[in-house]
């Protein structure tokens, strides 16, 4: 049985989350100057809640959340759309977007590391090599900052911050990676714009200019709607380490924005961190992993199709395509390539 399917549409789904993301930050850069962090992080997240509320579906198709989800779905609100979005709208507005952009590669890293404490997803030699080198990368980061300023240091600190919430946010998500993404993207997204709304109007906090309001919905909706279903979807069969890692695309394509929007800062401290970063990306993505596993008793309820090796349970009639019920798995045994999802969990 292969699973080259399954990794490929994992890839696919996390790698397009990526881009949606990383072009969000050069553009959030260049809308929120001038507005109060928190004013910015709850119109990112409301954009993303009215991304949520048209992306519910049917019980049928999807799991939907439980009251035992509202723990998770807690913390993974505070870490990733009350904390992470304030501190890298607060350091875009001190630090270079191509540097901020670079530095959100060590998303990668907390989620991984994260992801392997939590869960005891496997993380392989090539693994953590690619985690040191990126490590390195922002170190080189900071290295170069601190020859412009402190406000540069400062800027990427917060931003470091922001990366250490989305991992965060990133690992836990997988609670609710079989739940409707929509039903997690809505909560989510209105539970973030309501707290930071507040904030921002208890800091005294106004916004009058329309085109700056309905840009930063936009982005909301496609950077942090539209892109968190996408990860949901790919953590369901690549695992939150390896989603994680397709995510730290995340730095090049913000760079890669900020350049084409016109920022042209070219520093030894951020070329030595691109390499660094780019080496750390490729060698975390082709890692191989694949050996005999067994597979016990499991129940559970989420989206799935009968064609992947795993779901071999009968209906009558014959259901086609992708459909959601509460299912049991029985135990068996098999060697192929696979991914940390919800049905290899089983220790190493």
């Amino acid at each position: 049985m292969s699973t080259a399917g399954p990794a490929f549409r994992g890839g696919m789904l996390a790698l397009l989350s990526a881009v949606l993301f990383g072009m969000s930050t050069p553009l959030i850069a260049r809308l929120s100057s001038g507005i109060n962090p928190f004013l910015t992080a709850a119109l990112l997240y409301a954009g993303a809640a009215l991304a949520g509320a048209t992306m519910i579906r049917g019980r049928a198709r999807e799991a939907g959340l439980r009251r035992t989800d509202a723990v998770p779905l807690a913390w993974i609100t505070l870490s990733g759309a009350v904390v992470a979005p304030v501190a890298l709208a607060w350091g875009l507005q001190r630090c270079s977007t191509t540097s901020a952009s670079l530095m959100l590669a060590l998303e990668a890293l907390f989620t991984a590391l994260l992801a392997h404490w939590l869960y005891r997803e496997q993380i392989g030699l090539r693994a953590w090599v690619a985690l040191l080198l990126l490590t390195a990368g922002a170190i080189a980061l900071l290295f170069d900052a601190a020859q412009t300023g402190t406000s540069q240091t400062l800027g990427l600190i917060a931003v470091v911050v922001a990366t250490m919430a989305w991992g965060t946010d990133d690992a836990l998500s997988r609670a609710v990676a079989d739940r409707d993404p929509g039903q997690v993207i809505l909560v989510k997204g209105a539970a973030g714009a309501a707290t930071t709304g507040a904030m921002a109007l208890a800091a005294g906090a106004r916004l009058t200019d329309v085109g700056q309001i309905a840009g930063l919905l936009l982005v909301g909706v496609t950077g942090y709607g539209l892109s968190l279903k996408f990860y949901l979807l790919a953590q369901r069969t690549f695992g939150a380490a390896r989603t994680g890692s397709v995510f730290a695309f995340v730095p090049f394509i913000g760079a890669l924005g900020a350049v084409l929007m016109g920022e042209r800062e070219a520093g030894a401290g951020l070329r030595v961190a691109s390499v660094l970063m780019i080496v750390g990306v490729i060698l975390h993505l082709t890692e191989k992993h694949q050996h005999r596993h067994e597979h016990g008793v499991l129940e559970h309820e989420h989206a799935h199709t009968h064609d992947d090796g795993h779901h071999l349970h009968k209906h009558d009639p014959p259901v086609q395509g992708s459909h959601s019920h509460m299912h049991r798995h029985e135990p068996m045994s098999h060697s192929h390539p696979h991914l940390p999802d919800a049905h290899h969990t089983h220790p190493h």
